[in-house]
C-alpha cells in the first residue's frame, strides 16, 4: 500500500538556474507533504519510510518529465528524501568526512571546518522556519527538544556528533547552530607525531607518564584538539586496567577491553532529572576504577576529581580551558571555589600539586594548525610554593612560501620531578631522552606563591 497519493500538476518554472531548481524543490516538496498518508506511515520503519519517500518523489518527478534534466531529477529525488527524514540541505555535510564542524548562522549562512579552515558552503535553507524544523526533528531524535519556551540545545546526536543550538527569541538573527562532527576513526598517537602535532620527544615521555600512572590535565581552548590528544594517550593504558569515562557528550573512543562509560544528563523540560558530571564522578568512585577519565572540568565536580587523583585514582585524566600550563593553576581555583567549600589557596594548591603531576597544553594556530605548544611539570616547593615547571615547549618560526607552519619543539631543562617520579614508579626512560632532559637551558618556571 503506497502511502502517497499523487496528482500531477506542473509547478511554476518561469525561473532559470539554481533560483529555479530551488523553487521546483520547495514546491513538490509542500506537494510531497501534502499527500502523506500518516495511517500508513505509522506501519513503516525508518528504512521503510526513507525508500517510500523515494517512491513518492520519484513518482512526482516521472509526472513533469520536461521539469528538470536526468541529472537534477537525481539530485532533487535525494534532496527531497534529506528534506523530509534528513537534515535538508547539511545532509551531505553531515556524511562528507572532511568537515570536522558545521556552523550555522541563520538560514542563509552554513559554514564548514575543512582541515582547520572555515569555509562558506553557499547552501541555505528556505527560511527559518525550515531551518527550525530540521533542528527540532535532530534532536527529537535523541529525547530532547527546542522551541520558544526551550530555546537552547546541546545534545549528541546518534552518530556521535555534538549539537548545541540557540533560537529566537535568544538569537536576534535567526537560529545559531554548531555541530562538531565526531570523527570516523580517532588519530593514533603516531598519527598525531606524523601531523606534527607533537614531537617524537613528547609522545614518548607522555607515553612513559600514562604508563607510570602520573595525573595529567590536557589544557587549550575551543577547538585546540584537547580531546583529540586525550584520546589517543589514553591508548597508552594498559588493558588490564579498568577504566571509567565521564563526559557530558561523549566523544572517547577508548580501545581497552574495560571501559565503563557514563554520561551527563541535562533536566527535562519540568527542570527534574538532572544528572551531572559532579554526580557521575562521585559514583564511579563506588565502582572500583583504575583510572578516572573526565572529559572535561567546567565546574564544581574538580575538586571532586582532585580529591580522587589524591585517594588511589592514580593515572586520571581530564581537559580543561585555559590559555596556557600556568594559567592551569588559577583555573583550578576557580572551579574549586565553584563547589561552594570555602578552601584557603595554599590548601587547594597543596590538592593541586599532589593530585596533578603533568600539563600538556594545546592550541589551535592562526592557520588552523593544532599543536602541543607546552608539556609541563606541576611541583611544590615549601616556602616557594606551587611551581609549573616546562619540559617542552614548541616555538613558531614563522611559515614557509607554501604558508606550512615553520617551527621546532625545544626541551627547556624542566623534567627533573618527572624524571624521579617514574623511576620511583617503575619506568626506565630512554638514555637520549634523559640526556635531552637534563643537558637542556635553564628550566622555564612560573611559580605560584602560596
Amino acid at each position: 500500500m503506497s502511502a502517497f497519493g499523487l496528482v500531477a500538476s506542473p509547478p511554476d518554472t518561469s525561473q532559470s538556474g539554481e533560483n529555479r531548481y530551488l523553487e521546483v524543490k520547495r514546491e513538490l516538496h509542500d506537494r510531497l507533504m501534502a499527500c502523506i498518508d500518516l495511517k500508513v506511515l505509522r506501519t513503516l520503519d525508518e528504512d521503510q519510510l526513507r525508500q517510500e519517500f523515494r517512491r513518492g518523489a520519484e513518482e512526482l518527478c516521472r509526472k513533469q518529465p520536461d521539469l528538470l534534466n536526468q541529472a537534477e531529477r537525481k539530485r532533487l529525488i535525494d534532496d527531497l528524501v534529506d528534506e523530509t527524514l534528513g537534515c535538508g540541505p547539511i545532509e551531505p555535510l553531515l556524511r562528507d568526512p572532511t568537515v570536522s564542524d558545521i556552523l550555522i548562522n541563520g538560514p542563509t549562512k552554513i559554514f564548514v571546518e575543512r582541515f582547520g579552515r572555515i569555509e562558506e558552503t553557499g547552501l541555505r535553507f528556505h527560511s527559518e522556519q525550515h531551518l527550525v524544523q530540521v533542528l527540532q526533528r535532530m534532536v527529537s531524535r535523541v529525547g530532547r527538544r527546542i522551541d520558544e519556551s526551550s530555546p537552547m540545545v546541546d545534545a549528541r546526536l546518534s552518530d556521535g556528533s555534538r549539537i548545541n543550538a540557540v533560537i529566537r527569541p535568544l538569537a536576534l538573527d535567526g537560529a545559531l547552530v554548531s555541530i562538531r562532527r565526531r570523527a570516523g576513526k580517532a588519530l593514533t598517537p603516531e598519527g598525531l607525531v606524523a601531523n606534527q602535532a607533537l614531537s617524537s620527544e613528547m609522545l614518548c615521555l607522555l607515553a612513559a607518564a600514562v604508563r607510570g600512572r602520573l595525573n595529567i590535565i590536557v589544557s587549550g581552548g575551543t577547538g585546540g584538539g584537547k580531546t583529540t590528544l586525550l584520546n589517543a594517550i589514553s591508548s597508552f593504558v594498559p588493558d588490564h586496567e579498568r577504566i571509567v569515562t565521564i563526559e557530558d557528550a561523549a566523544e572517547l573512543c577508548l580501545q581497552q577491553p574495560h571501559v565503563a562509560r557514563m554520561e551527563s544528563r541535562p533536566p527535562n523540560i519540568e527542570g527534574s532529572g538532572q544528572v551531572t558530571t559532579r554526580d557521575l564522578l562521585r559514583n564511579a568512585l563506588r565502582m572500583r576504577p583504575d583510572r578516572i577519565i573526565i572529559g572535561e572540568c567546567r565546574g564544581d565536580e574538580t575538586l571532586d576529581m582532585l580529591q580522587a587523583m589524591n585517594t588511589g585514582q592514580d593515572g586520571s585524566m581530564t581537559t580543561l580551558h585555559a590559555n596556557s600550563a600556568s594559567d592551569v593553576i588559577a583555573r583550578l581555583h576557580l572551579l574549586v571555589g565553584l563547589s561552594g567549600i570555602p578552601l584557603p589557596a595554599a590548601q587547594i594548591d597543596r590538592q593541586i600539586a599532589a593530585g596533578v603531576q603533568m600539563v600538556v597544553h594545546v592550541a589551535r594556530l592562526a592557520g588552523g594548525e593544532r599543536r602541543v605548544m607546552q608539556l609541563a611539570e606541576i611541583d611544590f616547593q615549601p616556602g616557594v610554593g606551587l611551581i609549573v615547571r616546562d619540559i617542552f615547549r614548541f616555538l613558531p618560526e614563522g611559515r614557509d612560501p607554501a604558508g606550512r607552519l615553520l617551527g621546532r619543539t625545544v626541551a627547556t631543562g624542566g623534567g627533573e620531578a618527572t624524571i624521579a617520579r617514574l623511576k620511583a614508579r617503575g619506568i626506565a626512560l630512554p638514555e637520549p631522552l634523559i640526556k635531552l632532559l637534563t643537558n637542556a637551558r635553564t628550566p622555564s618556571v612560573k611559580r605560584i606563591p602560596v
